[in-house]
């Protein structure tokens, strides 16, 4: 699969890795593609190129900078009409420690919004950076959720989470991303604020049906 990635801090370059050595083409986008540390990405299965090029050439888009940036970075992105845009965000405040969103809108929603025509599925925001590196936690696979309105691309997003050699969870519309954004929050007051680290992840359990 051709991936193209918006956005090179941890979550960006952690997904671009662990993709690339399941057997998938990583193009990262950048406004500045020249810069050294961009360069330092490419290798085998990956490679930089501006916003717009590494769009074009793929059909699966991750959108991994900070949700402060979103808007301007997919301004830049122009036309993402039938692309699938995998939301990773979480809108955080200033001080990290409450959403600039609540339950009635996400940001799932807005990025769908200044991204016309984008097949929008939220997903990887419920994960710490050490997870998605090993979401092994004796024997069990951390689970990732994804919400979305169209199926095709969540069962591309389905694919792309057992890649990782996580448990994914369809958790409905992409409305419910109002639900997995504070899940997110709570997540990260339990891993910063409690004390217990990105060595944790979030499971869903279950019974056999009856």
């Amino acid at each position: 699969m051709e991936i193209a990635i918006l956005g090179t801090g941890n979550v960006g370059r952690t997904l671009g890795r662990r993709w690339a050595d399941a057997g998938h083409h990583i193009h990262y986008g950048s406004r500045n593609p020249t810069a050294e540390r961009m360069t330092q990405l490419s290798g085998e299965k990956q490679s930089v190129d501006t916003i717009r090029d590494v769009i074009d050439r793929c059909g699966v888009v991750v959108l991994a900078t900070p949700y402060g940036t979103a808007k301007a970075v997919l301004a830049m992105a122009k036309d993402l009409a039938g692309k699938i845009l995998i939301d990773c965000t979480n809108p955080l405040n200033a001080t990290f420690d409450g959403l600039e969103l609540g339950f009635d809108d996400s940001a799932a929603e807005r990025i769908a919004s200044w991204a016309p025509g984008a097949r929008v599925v939220k997903a990887f925001n419920t994960a710490s950076v050490s997870t998605m590196q090993d979401p092994l936690y004796e024997g069990q696979a951390a689970t990732m959720f994804y919400c979305g309105d169209d199926d095709e691309a969540k069962a591309t997003v389905a694919q792309l989470v057992a890649d990782l050699g996580m448990e994914p969870v369809d958790a409905g519309p992409l409305a419910n991303a109002r639900y997995l954004e504070p899940m997110a929050m709570l997540y990260i007051h339990l891993a910063v604020h409690q004390g217990w680290g990105g060595n944790c992840a979030l499971k869903l359990l279950s019974r056999p049906h009856q």
